[in-house]
């Protein structure tokens, strides 16, 4: 997981939303059957898409207020972040092609 930043309440405004370009976070809970499916995904997506996306993972019982903020109400949900705001996301256990898919359609396009 060096690819991937551990977040919480303390840390996230500093890593995600003072932070220009992509980031993705994985909103998660290690009771979360789903959460511990889609982790391998999330670390494969933060080796492909290093130096270009940030990657996060935040575990919403030890971070009640960004999740509150966020209205995280189910797990896992992975949002991602353009300079700091909430564009785009998925609730459940997506497949790696298509949060692929989500991550490439926000990435600058290449002139």
């Amino acid at each position: 997981m060096k690819n991937i930043i551990e977040l919480n309440d303390d840390n996230f405004q500093q890593n995600i939303e003072q932070q220009s370009g992509l980031a993705l976070v994985d909103f998660w809970a290690p009771w979360c059957a789903p959460c511990r499916l889609v982790a391998p995904v999330i670390e494969q997506l933060a080796q492909e898409f290093a130096g270009q996306v940030t990657f996060g993972k935040l575990n919403v019982d030890e971070s009640p207020t960004v999740a509150g903020t966020y209205e995280i109400r189910s797990i896992p949900t992975i949002a991602l972040f353009k300079d700091g705001a909430p564009v785009d996301g998925v609730v459940g256990a997506a497949p790696k092609a298509m949060l692929a898919d989500m991550i490439r359609r926000s990435l600058p396009k290449a002139s």
